[in-house]
């Protein structure tokens, strides 16, 4: 299956993304970056479920 494999090379590459942020991270001292890193990614997926989702409606008074 030729988009099983390029599904596989992307979660690869994610993973190696990942793990050079994270050396990143340990090597320059930047921890003050990974609490600002996951209020984005959650106000994303926030963003995301509120316009996408069955659940919209439960979350407009949490918006």
């Amino acid at each position: 299956m030729p988009g099983h494999q390029s599904r596989d090379k992307l979660g690869r590459i994610m993973w190696q993304l990942c793990k050079e942020f994270l050396f990143f991270l340990k090597q320059e001292k930047k921890w003050w970056l990974v609490p600002l890193i996951v209020i984005l990614l959650l106000l994303a997926l926030v963003l995301i479920f509120s316009g996408t989702s069955v659940l919209a409606p439960f979350m407009y008074p949490f918006i």
